[in-house]
Formats: structure tokens, sequence, C-alpha cells
């Protein structure tokens, strides 16, 4: 089994962990509680999350959470989902004609720069203190505010009707999932996020980043039998 320094990382987080349960497995592996993470992934995605081990390192995650990001995003147009993503409840759009690509570049270039972007209601995002995806799954109505995000390019990779692949580079606090959402809205076919992975967080990578398996071993191996 691997272990960690303290100090900050670049750890690539699988599909089906949670980023708390990375921190989790990480305290177990190092025996050191003192361990934060910069910028959630859902537990849907994969990808680089940066976490920072020992006091010192937590102290400067805020300067990691602020710096630019990268994504591979898959797209799924025609269909919508619930929670803007694969774990919702889906509804199939009705009568739609798959748009042209070129149709889809004029759209895509209108969510390049700084936006407003309106956070998935299944997400941390806090109301009063509580994160509003606790008060929809408790029957409650939630409203969330747009806000001001830093979209810095979106690069097609490819499209094939229904699905739209997309590289997107981002300043902090962007939702993909809202992105994706937004761009299926304004096309109208409606859209989800079907897959996300992270690959860079400022000077981290994915081609760098340690794997979970390296680090925890059989504590991931268990978790995941016990699931």
């Amino acid at each position: 089994m691997g272990t960690l320094a303290e100090g900050t990382h670049g750890v690539y987080k699988p599909k089906g962990v949670t980023s708390h349960d990375v921190i989790a497995i990480l305290r177990r592996t190092t025996g050191i509680k003192k361990i934060g993470h910069a910028g959630t992934l859902d537990p849907l995605a994969s990808g680089l999350l940066v976490v920072g081990i020992g006091r010192e390192a937590t102290r400067r995650l805020n300067k990691e959470v602020g710096k630019e990001k990268e994504y591979k995003a898959l797209v799924r147009l025609g269909v919508t989902s619930t929670t803007d993503d694969e774990e919702g409840e889906k509804e199939v759009i009705s009568a739609v004609t798959p748009p042209l690509l070129s149709s889809i570049e004029a759209v895509v270039h209108t969510f390049v720069g700084n936006i407003e972007q309106t956070p998935p209601i299944y997400s941390a995002v806090k109301i009063k203190g509580k994160p509003a995806h606790r008060l929809v799954r408790k029957g409650k109505k939630v409203e969330l505010k747009p806000r001001e995000v830093l979209i810095k390019s979106i690069e097609i990779v490819e499209y094939s009707w229904p699905f739209l692949e997309l590289k997107v580079i981002t300043g902090p606090g962007v939702y993909i999932r809202s992105l994706a959402r937004d761009i299926g809205e304004k096309l109208g076919t409606g859209a989800y996020l079907a897959e996300l992975e992270r690959t860079r967080v400022g000077e981290y990578t994915k081609e760098k980043a340690l794997s979970l398996e390296s680090v925890a071993g059989e504590l991931l191996f268990d978790k995941r039998r016990k699931e």
C-alpha cells in the first residue's frame, strides 16, 4: 500500500466514489486527520481531485479552488434529467430534429466568456446553511439564483447524435451539469450531462495524478465490496 506525505497532491477519483469517500480513505491510509480537497467532484464524475494533507496544506486549498480547470464532458441531447446528469429521472423530448453541427457550434460559442449560470438544484450550494440537494430530497421547493462564472473555452471534440463530446476550460464555480442543461435548452433539444472527467486543476494534471488504488489499496477494495 502506498503512502502520502503531508502536502498537496493530485489524486484521480474513480467514478462511483464521492469526494468525501476519497478524503475518508486517505485519512485511514495515512493516519492523518487534517485532510481536505479543493473542488468537489460528483459521485458519477471521475478525474482529478486536489487534496491537501496536513494543516499547512489544507490552509492552502483555497488557492487551488480558484485555479483554472479542464474537463471532458459527454452531453446527451434529446433528453432532460431532474439532476442534470445520469442519476436523475429522465424525460425524452419528443419530435426533436437533430441539430446540425454548425448550429451546435453557434450555440456553444455563446457560453464562452463571463456568463450567468444557475447551479443545479441537486447541488451542494447552500440555502440558509443547508445544501440545496438535501432540501430538494425532502420535497421542498428550491430556487437558486444565477451567478457570474467564467468559461474560458469550449471545444467540440465529437458530435454524433444524440451525443456531444466537449472539452471545457473554466474558472472556479462552474457547473458542467448546468452547462449541458443550458446548451440543450438553447438548442431546443434538452440535454443532460452523461459523463464527466476533470483532467486538470491548475498545474495538476490527470497524467501525473496518483491513483486512489495506489495509495489506498485494500481500503478502496473494501469500500466497493460493501456497496
